[in-house]
């Protein structure tokens, strides 16, 4: 039997839709034998989290049903922290930076889109570390972060178990290069083509920076 990776991506009030749906379409399209996509599941188990389980309301007004709430999530693979304006209020959360602190140490890969990076060096999980977030924020990033090394250039930043992505759509190139490091590229470009979405051939920022 296959073994599914669970993914958790946290969602919360003011959320940008884009940066988790984005990573949410790309687990749960994946698979590793595109001839029986209909027939067999992703290798993904994604999992959408809030802090109390209830319905939580998107930047743009969508409402989403979270699947588990902070203290019935079970034990994650992957952790997915998204951005949005919600960020702002989110990264003085006391609940939530040390749920982070905690789920982040059991994962195998942490991985944030867009502001969800405040998110993380707001719990103390970016220091000494390389990381990027979306266009506008660069600068406050770095001045919330001065250990962190903030990064302009590229559109998702590896560093080891750590991966950040740019903004809002830049999710769904995070969790391409996701899949590819747990499946290989080739899964990856099937499911980018499945997504009908551009396979990312270069990992150069695609906004001209001010």
């Amino acid at each position: 039997m296959m073994e599914r990776k669970r993914v958790g991506i946290v969602v919360f009030d003011e959320v940008e839709v884009l940066d988790f749906c984005g990573p949410f379409e790309v687990f749960s399209a994946t698979r590793l034998d595109e001839a029986q996509r209909r027939n067999e599941p992703s290798p993904f188990d994604v999992k959408l989290i809030s802090e109390t389980g209830e319905p939580i309301t998107t930047s743009g007004g969508m409402r989403v049903v979270p699947d588990e709430s902070f203290r019935g999530c079970p034990k994650l693979d992957i952790l997915c922290i998204p951005g949005g304006w919600g960020t702002r209020r989110e990264r003085n959360n006391t609940l939530l930076m040390e749920w982070l602190k905690i789920r982040a140490a059991e994962a195998e890969l942490l991985t944030s889109v867009c502001t969800g990076a405040i998110l993380l060096g707001s719990a103390g999980l970016l220091e000494g570390r390389r990381a990027t977030t979306h266009w506008k924020s660069l600068d406050w990033m770095r001045e919330l972060f001065p250990q962190t090394t903030v990064l302009d250039d590229q559109h998702v930043v590896e560093d080891g178990t750590l991966m950040t992505s740019a903004g809002i759509s830049a999710g769904i190139d995070l969790a391409l290069k996701v899949v590819a490091r747990y499946h290989g590229e080739e899964v990856a470009r099937a499911t980018a083509r499945h997504m009908e979405y551009p396979f990312p051939e270069t990992n150069m920022r695609r906004v001209a920076l001010p």
